[in-house]
């Protein structure tokens, strides 16, 4: 596919200086020696595995980023993370380095798109001093009122209500007051409520002075009569003269919410309504401060809730079978206590535990579930035989499980009552965050939240034809220059679709690493060295281009990126390549190529060379699978996030790939829906679908499989030998040898996870730990077992002239020659061979593996399963991270699943996995609004022939099919 750079190649001044790197022997690198050019677009490229993120993360930016905090006081490095020193001989030429990766992503539920671009805190900003507030009761815009309209008010109270009128002087400010409390006392007054605790003045109390603390004076306590219009008129002047215009009255006989009431001098509902919003300020925005965040959620914006088809199983079981999952011993049926206490209620409202839940009354299911005020007769015999019985109150299983989670006093608890819960909206403030009375706050129209639920692009439109009056914009003029600015960065790296509101938590790597490249632009920093890992990740070709150009102006403005990327457009558009090669593992850590791209074109010796010049490639297939009607998986009306009651199927036994544009409802459909009702329905598992109508085609299936590139293991004890279980059949081997056997060593003998066999010095690490205070922990090889893991005993135990630590530390390939005679370990090792793991070597720690490595190790294990073909594989961007080659080798292990008679789902950019599908499903047209229905379904040719379809299009384009074959959509 001919591919038009962005800006030529060379057009970046590569006269700056250069980078200069000497014996680098991080991981893999093979004693690297490399210069490339400052102030230059650098992409790094290679095969997965090879050395390309060694190099740039972990030799270049480590290097970077330790000589700044080595800079910084001893005092200020405690607090921040150390750094190793990278194995590599020097480095020249180093500018401050910022690394934008895709592990970055923020897991703070208060975090949101809109904070974190800091977005959000201009639109605060804006919202505090153009807002107008309105009524959260009636709507009507919040007036001043005057001394006279508080006191009648108050006058209107009745007759005997007891009350106390209150001026906070204090509000959420830290510090003891001691001086404070001496002045309120000299000038007669007698009692303050500090922290909701009515205190005396005459005895202040020592406040803590890191607190944040409350403070109110009582001005005068009064009982409602006709004739204290004066004394109440005094009180409230001088209430409101003492706190700044804002005063409370307390009602004594009231509790809870009802017991306060504020007003204020400046802000009353025309109505009468009660005024809860005693300051328009950015800090009564922030979902983050008590001033503005909704009680109910705290700000977060949601809660856990039970979800009833968590708790229920099987609905044709009754109750006595055990359909409540929470009160039923697993295949016993229900726990005695729960048993007896739901007789008593089935006598009561004339039902029966014997029979199907389904079956059961509407009124009889809602009692089980959510009744409280039910008294039971519980009835049961004594081991003489005796009735006993006894009267109590029933809880229905709802507020059963919700008391258990409140009241869980362990982690381990809370787990257990958490399976029956999730996350749903805030009742109160319905996701948005917010006190009621600060949603009411409107700038023309739209309250804060309304414009944090916007996509990005919708929110540019809002923001860019805001019609302002001539004070209003003189105010916002700098604020919406800010949101306007930042939300054109955002929009320019492809993120239009997203919302400010979307959870931080819930963004992709990609997206998060957008953002973060984005604010990086805004920031407008120049001299520094960018090191960025696959930003095209997650973009759809489509938008690729902008964000090409986002790095090109990054650079432009003096700075030098290093990007790891596969991306052919990327790769055309960078000053320099560096091909890191020519294998993986074992066979990489050498720099294969380092120079303009026209030198990689023609380089024989650089696999990306080849690819890149069209001297190899991936294949078309020649012929498609064909499509079985009668097989198929059906969604129908699909309406989670932003899909627009889609119906959709997916055929049987065939390779389908779920195209569209980025924010198109692709992940939605797949993950969010029909895995979860998948695994549900064939592997028993507790899940929640999103929003649909029904799924149809179960039949045909027997179990689902999601394969990601989430890591194997999260310790350096997993490695490849042990995910596969072929660890467990060598271990199994060498307990059969003759000299384990005289010793009665048994297999986990060679477990270096348990006593035993182990080297007990390093608990069968290998390595041990030394902290070194201010300087990073030093990881040292065990001077008992020189990093072997086991041992001297069990190492004296051999097969075949190796002992346990030798074969671990073998190749994969070569241990599929070496046990080549043993089948069931040389099945295992020949599929990880076939995936292209060979270099990896059987012991190697999981933590090391990329996440290309680790879901091909994952591909390799349900490959060497025995299957009947009724398999579904649901596969995520499995390209992520993977050269041309490694894409090649991909494909063969996704079209081996197929083979067997599986069917493989993939959500997919790549248009060699694309190009290589019997089926495709795009969705569409565009992201977020514009997004959520089903664009095209077919074969690649079909796809590629309809107009409207971002995908057709550049399928049209890698197939050859001329724009005069393209047919317009549906």
């Amino acid at each position: 596919m001919p591919i038009v750079p962005v800006s030529a190649p060379g057009t970046a001044s590569l006269s700056s200086g250069r980078l200069s790197v000497r014996g680098a022997r991080v991981h893999n690198l093979k004693n690297v020696d490399l210069e490339i050019p400052r102030d230059a677009l650098v992409v790094f490229t290679g095969l997965s595995g090879s050395g390309k993120s060694s190099l740039a993360f972990d030799t270049i930016f480590a290097e970077g980023q330790r000589r700044y905090v080595e800079s910084l006081s001893a005092y200020a490095r405690q607090f921040l993370g150390q750094v190793d020193r990278p194995d590599v001989d020097f480095i020249e030429g180093l500018s401050p380095a910022v690394s934008i990766d895709q592990k970055s992503t923020n897991r703070n539920p208060r975090s949101t798109v809109g904070t974190i671009t800091e977005i959000h805190d201009y639109m605060r900003l804006l919202w505090a001093r153009i807002g107008v507030p309105h009524c959260p009761d009636c709507g009507e815009v919040i007036q001043r009122q005057t001394v006279q309209q508080i006191a009648d008010q108050l006058m209107d109270l009745p007759e005997r209500t007891r009350y106390q009128i209150v001026a906070p002087v204090v509000t959420q400010k830290k510090g003891e007051f001691v001086d404070l409390f001496k002045e309120l006392g000299a000038k007669g007054y007698a009692r303050a409520i500090v922290d909701g605790e009515m205190i005396q003045l005459a005895e202040p109390p020592t406040l803590k002075k890191s607190y944040k603390h409350d403070i109110a004076v009582v001005v005068d306590r009064l009982v409602a009569s006709p004739d204290i219009l004066g004394r109440v008129t005094d009180s409230v002047e001088t209430a409101l003269g003492l706190a700044a215009g804002i005063m409370q009255v307390n009602f004594v006989d009231e509790e809870g919410d009802d017991a306060w009431q504020s007003f204020s001098e400046k802000l009353a509902c025309p109505n009468g309504h009660p005024l809860q919003l005693t300051e328009i300020e950015p800090r009564t925005f922030s979902f983050n401060a008590p001033f503005g965040a909704c009680p109910a959620c705290s700000g977060l914006g949601t809660r856990m809730s039970v979800d009833v088809e968590l708790m229920l199983g099987d609905e044709e079981l009754s109750i006595r079978e055990g359909v409540l999952l929470p009160w039923t011993t697993q295949g016993k049926g229900l726990f005695q206590y729960y048993e007896r206490l739901l007789e008593g209620l089935a006598v009561d409202l004339d039902f029966s535990l014997d029979t199907p839940w389904r079956k059961l009354r509407a009124e009889v299911r809602e009692a089980v579930l959510r009744g409280e005020n039910y008294k039971v007769t519980v009835k049961w015999k004594n081991r003489y035989g005796r009735e006993m019985r006894y009267s109590s109150g029933f809880e229905g299983v709802v507020p059963y499980i919700e008391r258990q989670y409140v009241q869980a006093e362990s982690d381990t608890q809370r787990q257990r009552w958490s399976e029956y819960l999730r996350e749903v909206p805030c009742p109160v403030c319905d996701g948005a965050r917010l006190k009621p009375e600060v949603l009411a706050v409107q700038v023309h129209g739209h309250s804060i939240a309304d414009a944090s639920r916007l996509s990005l692009g919708e929110a540019r439109e809002y923001f860019a034809h805001l019609t302002l009056t001539d004070r209003e914009a003189t105010i916002a003029a700098q604020v919406l220059r800010e949101i306007r600015l930042r939300l054109d960065f955002l929009i320019r790296v492809g993120l239009d679709y997203l919302s400010l509101s979307r959870a931080a938590a819930t963004l992709s790597g990609g997206e998060a690493q957008r953002i973060r490249l984005a604010t990086q632009i805004g920031s407008g920093l120049t001299g520094v060295l960018y090191v960025l890992d696959e930003p095209s990740i997650g973009l759809h070709q489509r938008d690729n281009r902008r964000l090409i150009e986002t790095l090109v102006a990054l650079r432009d403005l003096g700075n030098t990126l290093i990007v790891v990327e596969h991306d052919e457009e990327t790769i055309h558009a960078a000053d320099w390549v560096v091909d890191i090669g020519p294998g993986a593992g074992v066979n990489g850590g050498a720099v294969v190529h380092s120079g303009p791209i026209e030198e990689l074109l023609e380089d024989r010796g650089s696999m990306t060379g080849d690819y890149l010049s069209g001297r190899r490639s991936i294949p078309t297939p020649a012929k498609r699978r064909k499509i079985d009607r009668k097989r198929q998986v059906g969604v129908v009306g699909a309406r989670e996030n932003n899909l627009r009651n889609v119906t959709v199927d997916f055929p049987l036994g065939v390779l389908t790939a779920v195209t569209g544009v980025s924010g198109s409802g692709k992940s939605s459909l797949v993950n969010g829906i029909l895995y979860q009702v998948l695994a549900t329905r064939l592997n028993g598992a507790r899940r929640v679908a999103g929003k649909h109508t029904r799924v149809t085609g179960l039949d045909n299936l027997d179990k689902v499989v999601h394969v990601d590139q989430a890591p194997i293991g999260r310790t350096p004890r997993s490695n490849p030998a042990t995910y596969t279980g072929v660890f467990d059949r060598i271990r199994t081997l060498f307990s059969e040898t003759p000299e384990a056997k005289v010793r009665g060593y048994q297999p986990g003998r060679f477990s270096f996870n348990v006593k035993g066999g182990r080297c007990e010095a390093c608990s069968g690490d290998g390595t041990i730990k030394i902290e070194m205070n201010f300087l990073p922990d030093v990881y040292v090889d065990c001077e008992v077992c020189h990093g072997k893991r086991y041992n001297r005993d069990t190492l004296a135990v051999h097969y075949k002239g190796k002992n346990i630590a030798e074969v671990l530390e073998m190749p994969i390939a070569e241990a599929a020659e070496f046990f080549e005679p043993i089948q069931a370990i040389h099945r295992y090792l020949k599929t990880l061979v076939d995936v292209g793991l060979g270099y990896v070597r059987l012991g190697q720690s999981a933590t090391t593996l990329s996440g290309g490595e680790a879901q091909r190790v994952k591909l390799a294990t349900e490959l060497q399963r025995r299957t009947n073909g009724r398999s579904i594989y649901v596969l995520d961007e499995p390209t992520t991270g993977l050269h041309f080659e490694d894409v090649r080798k991909l494909l063969e292990v996704l079209n081996g699943l197929v083979d067997k008679g599986n069917t493989v789902i993939v959500i997919e950019h790549n248009l060699d996995v694309i190009k290589s599908s019997d089926w495709v499903i795009d969705l569409g047209p565009e992201g977020g609004s514009g997004g959520g229905q089903v664009v095209a379904t077919g074969t690649p040719e079909q796809v590629a022939r309809v107009e409207g379809s971002h995908t057709g299009a550049f399928l049209a384009e890698v197939l050859g099919i001329q724009p005069a074959e393209v047919r317009k959509a549906g």
